[in-house]
């Protein structure tokens, strides 16, 4: 990544158990994995991602609210975690009360932006954002703020369906609100091959989305699923496991498509 830029990548899907939280993890594990300086902002009120990564709810004093509030700037809020050169900003519940308090608030969908335009964002070079599963101001919070989203896409029958009501979500921003939002990928999760459905997904969603779609299919793995309930990701957990080789080569993916971005 080119010194004093960062890459914001907002991870979502309006619909639930996708593995959008477990990607943002593992995502953002293998990236640092290989050098990457990487920032997960934990915007689900429900805080997975916060205890996937071991954040205990009794030690997450300052949170993503406080950011959003405006009480308390980047490094303020950000945790450590067990994986060298990843860091989060843990969720707690008082993030479900957001939308009353800046509702009125004329900035409020740019609140995120304006805390990750600081110059101390600038240090780490991806920023990920884990989304709630829904489009409501924490989700255009997200997508205001990012250069592009990553769209985690379960291998199942209403797959497509929910992906064009997503794909028009990041439309409706870009009209909006982010005109510089772009689809950074959509990653096939959960995907069976002893399954001939989870197969006929992939091969729909690769034909009428082309290049969009990463080569890499995330597997169901039951390792994978295991990993949050030790509060480590599944490339901690077992390195060598089916999801966590998949997560690698999503990784090596998501860099390239980012300098294939900055040469254009």
């Amino acid at each position: 990544m080119v010194a004093g830029r960062n890459r914001i990548i907002t991870i979502a899907n309006q619909k639930g158990g996708v593995g959008k939280t477990t990607t943002a993890i593992n995502l953002a594990t293998a990236l640092a994995a290989i050098g990457e300086r990487v920032l997960i902002v934990d915007l689900d009120p429900q805080g997975n991602a916060s205890t996937g990564l071991g954040i205990d709810r009794k030690n997450r004093s300052r949170s993503s609210y406080d950011l959003l509030i405006g009480d308390h700037g980047i490094l303020d809020v950000v945790q450590e975690t067990a994986v060298p050169n990843l860091y989060i900003v843990p969720s707690t519940m008082d993030l479900l009360g957001i939308e009353m308090e800046i509702a009125q608030q004329s900035d409020r969908v740019f609140k995120l932006k304006k805390a990750l335009a600081e110059r101390d964002a600038f240090q780490f070079s991806y920023i990920l954002v884990d989304c709630p599963p829904s489009f409501n101001l924490l989700t255009m919070n997200a997508m205001a703020a990012a250069h592009s989203v990553l769209v985690p896409l379960q291998c199942e029958f209403f797959a497509l369906e929910g992906l064009s009501q997503l794909l028009e979500t990041v439309d409706q921003v870009r009209r909006s609100v982010n005109p510089q939002l772009d689809i950074q990928g959509i990653v096939l999760t959960m995907f069976d091959s002893r399954n001939n459905l989870a197969q006929q997904v992939v091969n729909d969603v690769r034909t009428h989305l082309g290049e969009k779609v990463y080569h890499t299919l995330i597997p169901r793995n039951v390792r994978v699923s295991e990993a949050p309930s030790y509060g480590k990701p599944a490339i901690l957990y077992d390195l060598k496991c089916a999801g966590s080789q998949a997560y690698l080569q999503l990784a090596s993916e998501v860099i390239q498509r980012e300098r294939q971005r900055l040469a254009a």
